[in-house]
């Protein structure tokens, strides 16, 4: 029996983009559909209602993350940003808006490809799932413990709140915002100093090694991502 083709649509003005991703994502068995504006973009989103959507920046008629904010109106779909634009503030942006994840011009279709796994996967996942893993790091939602390689982690009630929202969200960059949002509320979006003093203290208590950290990775002045290594 054969399996769905997952459905991608594709927003970037560039031919060469758009044939390089045309025939890489063909070649693994996506149906691709590709449009050259942000309008079009946003029409062809609703019409197809795509498994996952890749849009640049800086399309010619509107900004990519305008045509982000449109499509979170009214579907949760993956959304990856292409950006040319070497500009932190972008990306951050971007996350803030609804973006599930970034990839940077040029790219390597093998990143491209493994974050797109990692959004679907996300979304294909039980809602109601009462323990998170993430290798060998697990966040038990009913008893609030977490556990790393079956040692079980004292943390204070904010630190667990911060891993808990990490790992709901584990392979996609959270921004400072977006943490602070979550688990101080909407007076917090500031205080980026709060969100580097857990994430400094999880460390020590989940790292081996705080210094080489393979679960919390930092993403250099956009935020965090909560990652898993067998």
């Amino acid at each position: 029996m054969n399996e769905k083709k997952l459905r991608v649509l594709v927003i970037d003005d560039e031919p060469q983009i758009q044939k390089l991703l045309r025939v890489s994502l063909q070649v693994q068995g996506y149906l691709f559909e590709g449009v050259l504006t942000g309008k079009d973009g946003v029409v062809r989103a609703a019409i197809m209602k795509p498994d996952i959507m890749i849009v640049d920046l800086g399309l010619p008629d509107m900004d990519g993350k305008e045509v982000v904010l449109q499509v979170r109106e009214w579907s949760q779909v993956p959304i990856i940003v292409l950006t040319a634009r070497d500009q932190e503030q972008e990306k951050i942006e971007a996350l803030d808006a609804g973006a599930d994840d970034y990839v940077t011009k040029p790219f390597g279709m093998g990143e491209l490809m493994a974050r797109m796994r990692v959004c679907l996967r996300r979304m294909a996942q039980v809602e109601d799932e009462p323990v998170l893993t993430c290798g060998g790091l697990a966040v038990d939602l009913l008893q609030r413990t977490v556990t790393v390689d079956g040692r079980e982690v004292k943390l204070t009630p904010t630190e667990y709140e911060i891993i808990k929202v990490m790992a709901q969200h584990a392979g996609r960059v959270l921004t400072h915002k977006q943490l602070l949002k979550a688990v101080w509320g909407n007076d917090y979006n500031n205080d980026t100093h709060y969100i580097r003093v857990y994430i400094g203290q999880l460390r020590r208590k989940i790292e081996a090694d705080s210094a080489q950290p393979r679960y919390i990775i930092t993403e250099s002045g956009v935020g965090y991502r909560l990652m898993g290594k067998s």
